[in-house]
């Protein structure tokens, strides 16, 4: 039976009656709420809003010069035209007080956030003059800095780690040097060996599969080889060339390292230029870096001999930078108009630089004493087209190559100059005299090569024509010129290369591949005259005993590989290797011993010799000896293959005579076969001649 709305109505009421009261939310007396909004609510939380939501490309800029409103356009200009280097700038804001002028920061905001990263990793501690180091950070760091506890706690003791060794290369008892050879298996990808030159054989201490991509380069001291790879390049050293530090910048193309092995500088490309970075190699900081014009391959720093100043060349300028800070000496860069070129004394702080003629000005060669900024000793040279400047590797003398223009005026009344041809001088300064002289030698034909002796006072000169030059060597004198001491006539040379203890002297034609070996102490007599068809490389040893020349991929792509020679020119070994690359022999860092102790040993050679010869005979008895027990292990294992075959044949006996029709041909008595020689037509052609 069907009801009435009525009645509907009240049996409804009547079933809610129940949820007519509110529920009671209350925590009931003595409870503890211990969970925190973090554990609720975690992932909701990490997703609200922050206040540094969007400006993530800004930055702010402290300590800024304040200034009124009548400079603030300059320095607009200044502080754009800096950061603006590291990208596009959309906006810069510079707060200011109630008179107009500026608070001394400023925000600054870039077109992407990497930009911004960019800007504080260049400019941070950027020093804008003597008053005024820049403080660059991210606008959104302040959250980071915020959260720094009042209460300072001491770092966390770290677990000491054994460092490697850098310095076990030169702790060996008998003095063996070490090189490297490195070889293409892939593009892209070199293997590279380190090999110690012991006697007879050399040992391998490491190879290394994919060590690099293009080369390898040691270090000044050796202490450390360089590997180059797109990310950028690393360092290695120790007993087993561990990685010691890592440098990125992609694209790097080549590297130097500063003297001391303080800094090293990569070179690599931009789309704008080259850009140079200097690193700290023990911190493996980035110090300063610069981007210059151009895609040039040369070094565009020169160090001082003991890494406290580097420096480079610019517009009618030196720029000298201080380390470890990189800042110019004295704030100021050093005006010279006109300037060409410069190098740095390789033992002293003193820089020697050129410049042109101007205005009817004579060039002219100055040297300069760092940080003073004294000249000690100017020299002036006419005519001049070009110079090139030749330290001595002591730091004895200086030689100044001179390009010169022979000239001839045709009539006293006329002004044009015509100019007849070139001709060569070579100014020697003594460094170590007082007042430094200057002493001059002028050569009249073309000049193909010059090389100082690194240890002692003769220079050696190629010049004539390239099939048939001539090769004079001078020697240098306290009061007196330079004197013409020996003269090789047409020789077939385009190369010096003079052993690092001096004395001796290889004559190179790297594109024909010949060398002479010369004796300079002994009436320059050429010991040997080995060829290496198209060896365009020559390493001396750091000790002046050894030489290789070598046949790189880089130039021809057969019978690639090196050859040893000893100082006179007898060969050792040859070595064939495919798509070699490289052959570098490791530095070795400046004895510790004085000029006086070493004078002494050369005095007493004589009686070292029975030590030195003792150990050579210990050393080839024990190279017979190791010969012997190889030869010994050779023809054990040799016997022990052949009694394995002759057991085999007498296992397969039973066979033999199965198969042979039941008869024994092993004792079958060779003379009583007969020999038949059968002669059959194997075809025939026929061929008309018309």
């Amino acid at each position: 039976m069907a009801k009435k709305k009525s009645e509907e109505h009240s049996g409804a009421d009547a079933n809610d009656s129940d949820y007519n009261e509110e529920p009671n939310f209350d925590d009931p007396p003595g409870y503890v709420d211990n969970i925190s909004d973090e554990d609720l609510l975690g992932d909701m939380l990490a997703q609200r809003p922050s206040e540094a939501d969007g400006v993530e490309s800004v930055v702010v800029v402290d300590n800024m010069p304040k200034v009124e409103p009548s400079r603030l356009e300059k320095l607009k200009s200044v502080i754009n035209k800096l950061f603006s280097q590291c990208g596009e700038i959309v906006n810069v804001v510079y707060p200011v007080d109630e008179e107009g002028k500026t608070k001394g920061y400023a925000f600054m905001e870039f077109k992407t956030a990497s930009q911004a990263e960019d800007a504080v990793k260049k400019l941070n501690n950027h020093r804008l003059d003597k008053n005024y180091t820049f403080a660059v950070n991210l606008f959104t760091d302040f959250q980071k800095y915020e959260n720094i506890p009042e209460k300072w706690e001491p770092p966390t003791v770290q677990p000491f780690k054994v460092q490697s060794d850098l310095y076990n290369f030169i702790n060996d008892p008998d003095a063996y040097d070490q090189y490297c050879v490195a070889a293409e298996t892939a593009p892209n990808c070199v293997q590279v060996g380190f090999w110690q030159n012991t006697l007879p054989e050399p040992n391998e201490l490491e190879t290394r599969e994919r060590f690099t991509d293009t080369f390898v380069k040691w270090s000044p001291l050796g202490t450390y080889v360089v590997t180059f790879h797109k990310p950028g390049v690393a360092i290695w050293g120790g007993s087993s060339f561990q990685k010691i530090q890592k440098f990125p910048h992609p694209g790097t193309q080549f590297v130097e390292f500063s003297p001391c092995e303080n800094y090293l500088v990569t070179y690599g490309p931009t789309p704008t230029g080259q850009k140079i970075i200097i690193w700290d190699i023990r911190t493996g900081a980035e110090k300063r870096s610069f981007v210059g014009d151009g895609m040039s391959v040369l070094s565009m720093f020169r160090w001082s001999h003991d890494d406290k100043f580097v420096a480079r060349m610019g517009e009618n300028s030196i720029h000298i930078y201080e380390t470890p800070s990189f800042y110019l000496l004295d704030l100021k860069s050093i005006k010279i108009a006109g300037i060409r070129g410069f190098s740095w004394s390789p033992t002293d702080n003193v820089i020697a630089y050129w410049v042109e003629e101007q205005n009817q000005i004579p060039a002219r060669v100055t040297l300069m004493e760092i940080p003073k900024k004294r000249e000690i000793r100017n020299k002036n040279l006419f005519h001049v087209a070009d110079c090139k400047l030749h330290w001595q590797k002591s730091g004895d003398y200086l030689c100044v190559k001179v390009d010169r223009y022979s000239k001839l005026k045709k009539d006293k009344k006329e002004l044009d100059v015509k100019f007849l041809g070139m001709f060569y001088n070579f100014e020697i300064f003594h460094m170590r005299e007082k007042e430094i002289p200057v002493d001059s030698v002028e050569i009249r034909e073309l000049i193909l090569a010059f090389a100082w002796e690194p240890i002692g006072n003769k220079f050696s000169i190629i010049h004539g024509e390239p099939n048939s030059a001539n090769v004079s060597f001078y020697e240098v004198n306290k009061g007196v010129k330079p004197s013409l001491v020996k003269r090789l006539e047409k020789k077939s040379c385009t190369h010096l290369f003079w052993s690092p203890r001096g004395q001796f002297i290889v004559m190179a034609n790297l594109t024909m591949g010949t060398f002479e070996f010369v004796d300079t102490t002994n009436d320059y007599i050429i010991s040997a005259s080995p060829d290496h068809f198209r060896a365009s490389e020559v390493e001396w040893d750091p000790t002046g005993r050894y030489v290789v020349t070598g046949v790189s991929s880089w130039k021809v792509k057969e019978d690639t590989g090196f050859n040893m020679y000893t100082f006179q020119g007898r060969i050792i070994r040859r070595t064939i290797l495919k798509n070699f690359v490289q052959f570098l022999w490791r530095p070795r860092p400046p004895t510790l011993l004085s000029e006086e102790k070493q004078k002494e040993i050369k005095k007493n050679l004589k009686k070292y010799y029975p030590i030195f010869e003792q150990k050579d005979r210990l050393r080839l008895t024990r190279a017979s000896k190791e010969l012997l027990e190889k030869r010994a292990q050779l023809r054990e294992t040799f016997m022990e293959y052949r009694n394995k075959r002759i057991a085999e044949w007498k296992d397969q006996k039973s066979r033999r005579i199965m198969l042979r029709g039941h008869v024994d041909t092993d004792n079958l008595e060779t003379d009583e076969v007969d020999e038949e020689v059968v002669e059959f037509l194997v075809k025939e052609e026929v061929t008309l001649l018309e």
